[in-house]
């Protein structure tokens, strides 16, 4: 920055210029690990825990029983169900055997009366809906009871668990109610980044990000930008994830990294040295030099290196600034 610097000895003031250059390659940003899916299980009906089949790190595979819970009274309405559906079967074999006599019989002319053989065919398709309407009845308390059975929906590792044999459980989903069981897929997991709104259009999807965990000091790993949010958060950001392989378990979600995010070649900045910033509680700014005199103009600082500040504001290149501002410098002072 010094060579762009003025300076005339008849002036109290060192005077330079508004810079615009790539201030780095690349952006250090936090990042945290969250697992790849993330599943909350809730009994989906209410019943007691029979046996439970897993603990918390246990690995599970998809499929793999957890839970079994039980309910007595479900097995005496499925057994119900089953009964109500073999009675109407019985009736509906009984009423078409009557429409089959009667139909034969109406062969003949004058055996049968025409309404009571409509009446009969009518008698057959109603007992034939009921038998329908019935084995559906069947089919969904066999649902029911299957759900008393409950499964892993994914490969991953349970995390937590909150129940034990004995315990009622029911449907939950609710804020205040634990799950029985929580489990994460860690084969994979998702390394979360949020970009500052001033970087987002800057950030290069194309290139590998490196990252380093706090935990792993000096081992460094490379990978791609899998997915954007494409949207920013309440809190001016947008959010980014690295897809992390985990087979060997070594990672755990949570855990911290620094993550180098690379920044577009073409991507520059509007630079000053970080001693012309002058900053108190209500705001942040520099000096411009108008017409050789002071001018204060707001900024907001973004990213620094090398004594160096990246600024945002109303502010151009080639602005001239006082170098060493300070708050004892008027608006309208005198520069040269």
């Amino acid at each position: 920055m010094t060579g762009h610097t003025t300076k005339k000895d008849s002036s109290r003031y060192e005077v330079g210029k508004v810079m615009e250059m790539p201030l780095s390659s690349y952006v250090k940003l936090p990042g945290q690990l969250k697992p790849y899916d993330e599943v909350f299980i809730y009994a989906k009906v209410n019943g007691f825990v029979k046996n439970v089949l897993a603990d918390r790190g246990t690995v599970v595979r998809k499929g793999q029983v957890l839970i079994q819970l039980e309910a007595p009274e479900m097995e005496s309405q499925m057994q119900a169900a089953i009964s109500k559906y073999l009675q109407a079967q019985e009736n509906a074999v009984a009423s078409k055997e009557k429409y089959k006599r009667l139909k034969e019989a109406a062969l003949e002319e004058g055996a049968v009366a025409p309404l009571d053989l409509d009446m009969a065919a009518s008698r057959m398709k109603a007992d034939e809906a009921i038998v329908m309407s019935e084995k559906s009845n069947v089919a969904a308390m066999k649902n029911i009871i299957n759900y008393l059975t409950i499964t892993a929906p994914f490969d991953g590792v349970i995390v937590q668990r909150n129940i034990s044999a004995g315990g009622l459980v029911g449907p939950g989903g609710k804020s205040n109610e634990l799950p029985m069981m929580v489990l994460q897929h860690l084969q994979k997991l998702r390394l979360e980044v949020y970009i500052p709104e001033a970087y987002v259009d800057k950030v290069d999807l194309k290139h590998q990000v490196s990252f380093t965990f706090n935990s792993m000091p000096g081992k460094e790993n490379r990978a791609n930008i899998s997915r954007t949010a494409n949207a920013l958060s309440s809190m001016r950001s947008e959010a980014i994830e690295i897809d992390v392989n985990n087979s060997s378990q070594e990672l755990k979600p949570g855990m911290y990294a620094e993550v180098k995010v690379p920044l577009l070649s073409g991507a520059k900045s509007l630079l000053v040295p970080s001693h012309a910033i002058v900053r108190s509680t209500e705001r942040q700014y520099i000096i411009k030099v108008v017409d050789g005199k002071a001018h204060f103009a707001d900024i907001k600082e973004g990213l620094k290196a090398n004594e160096q500040t990246e600024i945002f504001g109303d502010v151009s290149k080639d602005d001239e600034i006082v170098l060493h501002a300070t708050d004892e410098i008027t608006e309208g002072t005198v520069i040269r």
